[in-house]
Formats: structure tokens, C-alpha cells, sequence
């Protein structure tokens, strides 16, 4: 059976906001770790190496040095399960979540610093290109919560979408014309993932609202901040709506192109941000 996937709405989130704390307060106060990477500690010596991205615990790549070779949603608040800085100097030892002042990015990919866990960018972040060494900005300073590798791809806004103007259902089982066969379209035809309605043994991924859903049942990365190519997801109203993130910009918001959100069963480009309001999306699926 198969159902309209559109719809009009929003939800709530809270929103996060640690204020800054001293190292003290942050070992009494903090939470235990909410998850790790323990595989990345294996290649961290406290050098800062080729492909690495690096916190220093003061400003100007001074102090102790915490290396790190991918992104990290949580850093941990206390040891011995938090990733720490490691080389000798000022801060070794110390967790470096909330602790950090300067990086050094020697990986080839843009890093954004977010001063909320679990890649959250509501409320800010800053984005270091390869081979930048810089202070974190005033509001990151001390309120490094995790970093992420990001794309620096971006994609051309078009309608490439070969069902325009028809009904039905399309080859992938969901209706032509609304915003799920428009990004299953995208998702095929510019990122190369052979998306379904069924895709990853998920019973259905149905209404827009649904597709975060069966991302995490289908094992599917769904993250709080986008990364162009990635499937924008609105859970508010009776059926959601899903748009094709095409561009990330350096303010924090980005671009997506779409169907049936501004005309009934048309392609639109718009700029927006992130949040849950009728306008904005609140949930990224990373299918690559």
C-alpha cells in the first residue's frame, strides 16, 4: 500500500547550551561519557601528524597536544574513558572536551568544531579548512564538545527529476511528484546509492517523517547538522518532508533542492537553517 508522503508542521527540540566552565567544574559536573571511538585511540601519541586533526590546549598551538585521525561525536568528560591531551606540556593529561583554545588541521578534508556533542551545529560551530592553524573563536574557546570531517562538495541546484508532472508511483514505490520519490531520485541519480522503498531490508520507508526511522533501522548515519548530499529531514506535520541538501554555506545554513514543499508536485531551491520550525529541517541522513 502505498500512502502521500507530504506534509506541514513542526516539532520541538531542546537545544543544548553549555556555558563556559573551569576544568574544575567540568570534572565534577560533567556527565560519564556518552559514547566513544575506541578504535582511534590506537594512533593517538600526542604529535600531530599528516592526517590528523589537532587540539592544543592553549592558543597558538601551545600547551599539551590531543591528536585525532577521524570525527568524534563525544569526547567524554572523565577519565579514564575521555580522550585527553596527551603530549607533555600545559593541560596533558586532561580531558579535552570544553578544554581546548587552538588547532592544527593536517587532514585533507574541512573539520567543524562544534560546541555541542553528536555533531550538533544549532547552536554553533566553526569549520577549519586543511591545513589551518587557529585559535578557536571566542564562542569555542573552552566549549569544544566534537568535531566531524565534513565534504566540501557541493552540488548544482536543478530539476534533473524525470517525473515531472506525472502521477502514479515511481520505479522506487513512492508517489511521482511528492518530496520522498524526489530525493529517492537524487539520492540515485547524484550520489550513487541504489535507494528503495524497501532499501536495507526496512519493511518501507514511507512518509517523509518516517525515513529517520528506518535510517536507524537500516544502520544509516542520521546526524543533527548537514553535510551536502545528505537527505534533510522535517519531522513535524501529519507526513514530514525530505529535501536534497545541496550546499553547506561557511554562516551555517545550507541549500536544498526540493518537490511539493513552495508549488503542490514542483521542484524548488531554497536557503535555510537549521531547527524545527515549518520553513527548517531538524534531522540529516548521511547515506555516503
Amino acid at each position: 500500500m502505498f500512502v502521500s508522503q507530504k506534509g506541514r508542521g513542526m516539532s520541538r527540540i531542546v537545544v543544548r547550551a553549555l556555558g563556559a566552565l573551569g576544568a574544575a567544574a567540568l570534572v565534577a559536573t560533567l556527565g560519564a561519557l556518552v559514547f566513544t571511538a575506541p578504535a582511534q585511540a590506537v594512533s593517538r601519541n600526542g604529535s600531530c601528524e599528516t592526517g590528523e586533526f589537532c587540539y592544543y590546549y592553549n592558543s597558538a598551538q601551545a600547551g599539551s597536544t590531543s591528536d585525532h585521525i577521524g570525527s568524534l561525536a563525544d569526547y567524554g568528560s572523565a577519565q579514564p574513558s575521555c580522550y585527553e591531551f596527551k603530549s607533555a606540556g600545559s593541560g596533558q593529561g586532561l580531558c579535552i572536551k570544553n578544554q581546548a583554545a587552538s588547532v592544527w588541521n593536517r587532514t585533507s578534508a574541512t573539520v567543524r568544531v562544534y560546541y555541542n556533542s553528536n555533531y550538533d551545529g544549532s547552536y554553533a560551530h566553526q569549520d577549519f579548512a586543511p591545513g589551518v592553524k587557529s585559535n578557536l573563536n571566542s564562542t569555542l574557546k573552552n566549549n569544544n564538545a566534537s568535531h566531524q570531517l565534513i565534504s566540501t562538495s557541493t552540488y548544482p541546484a536543478r530539476d534533473d527529476y524525470p517525473y515531472r508532472g506525472q502521477s502514479g508511483t515511481d520505479p522506487w514505490n513512492f508517489y511521482k511528484g511528492q518530496c520522498t520519490s524526489f530525493a529517492a531520485w537524487a539520492l540515485r541519480d547524484r550520489v550513487g546509492v541504489a535507494f528503495h522503498n524497501q532499501y536495507k531490508g526496512q519493511k518501507r520507508w514511507g512518509h517523509a517523517k518516517e525515513w529517520v526511522g528506518a535510517a536507524q533501522g537500516a544502520g544509516v548515519p542520521v546526524h543533527s547538522s548537514p553535510r551536502a548530499g545528505d537527505i534533510a529531514v522535517r519531522l513535524g506535520g501529519t507526513y514530514g518532508h525530505v529535501a536534497f541538501v545541496t550546499r553547506v554555506n561557511s554562516n551555517g545554513t545550507f541549500e536544498v533542492d526540493e518537490y511539493n514543499y513552495l508549488v503542490a508536485e514542483r521542484y524548488s531551491h531554497r536557503t535555510v537553517s537549521v531547527g524545527t520550525a515549518n520553513n527548517q529541517f531538524s534531522k540529516f541522513i548521511r547515506f555516503k
